[in-house]
């Protein structure tokens, strides 16, 4: 299992504050959901825990080791990373590219084994792009692409999974399907955390929501208690209904504030 703790984060892009001082801990078995305004630094977070941005302070740790002296493929073993809008330039067929997730764990000029190809097979039924595994991933429509990327990272078979809006141009029927797979990884014991822009989306499925504002974490803690009034109100500059269906939050912005 992997716990990812970052302490005192802060990382400058350009000149400009994208994280600032956040302090928190990830840890298995818990689905994480990262929200927060466009610019509030939320993808920057996701890629300084992965090693992948410079941090001006603070450190990042992966299971108590600083990600800066991890080498970059036991990295990519722990923690499966799905960014956002990724470009496909090669026409490979979906077989071949979500078995690109095998190779944190292949040597040099090494073959799929029969463990890889089963993980490969099951990372596609599990993204429900089985079906598409002879067509060539260049010639998907967004959608398509975009759960046959998700289960590229899933191939990996990380005991964390880090997905950059993975919802963007998907339908809302396999916007529902791939956050009950995430919260289905999460419940087997994987860390997963996950940047959302749809609060109802990240009310309903994720355990925990760190809120970011100008790269400053403002809020962390269970969904209906982040989601306020108040932080909508100061964070978005939206009011918004917040009430249960049943079971269900419902989080729909009604207007701008003022």
């Amino acid at each position: 299992m992997v716990t990812i703790r970052a302490e005192g984060l802060s990382v400058l892009l350009g000149r400009h504050v994208a994280v600032s001082g956040v302090d928190v801990t990830l840890e298995p078995g818990q689905m994480v959901g990262i929200i927060g305004p466009n610019g509030a630094g939320k993808s920057t977070l996701i890629r300084a825990m992965l090693g992948l941005a410079r941090t001006e302070a603070g450190r990042v740790t992966i299971d108590g080791q600083d990600v800066a002296r991890i080498d970059r493929r036991t990295v990519a073993r722990a923690v499966a990373y799905l960014p956002q809008g990724q470009s496909l330039h090669w026409p490979l067929s979906v077989a071949r590219l979500v078995a690109l997730g095998r190779l944190p764990h292949l040597g040099p000029l090494s073959r799929l084994t029969d463990a890889d190809e089963a993980a490969v097979r099951s990372a596609m039924a599990r993204a429900d792009v089985l079906h598409l595994q002879d067509r060539v991933a260049t010639q998907l429509s967004g959608g398509e692409r975009a759960r046959v990327l998700l289960a590229r990272a899933l191939a990996v078979e990380a005991h964390a999974l880090i997905a950059d809006e993975p919802l963007a141009a998907l339908d809302p029927g396999h916007q529902m399907d791939v956050m009950d797979l995430l919260r289905a990884e999460a419940k087997g014991g994987a860390l997963v955390v996950t940047v959302l822009h749809d609060l109802g989306m990240a009310a309903r499925w994720c355990d925990r929501l760190l809120l970011l504002h100008r790269g400053a974490l403002v809020a962390d803690g269970a969904p209906m208690d982040v989601l306020t009034h108040d932080a909508l109100a100061q964070v978005y500059g939206v009011t918004a209904r917040i009430e249960r269906d049943g079971d269900w939050p419902l989080i729909v912005p009604t207007g701008r504030v003022g």
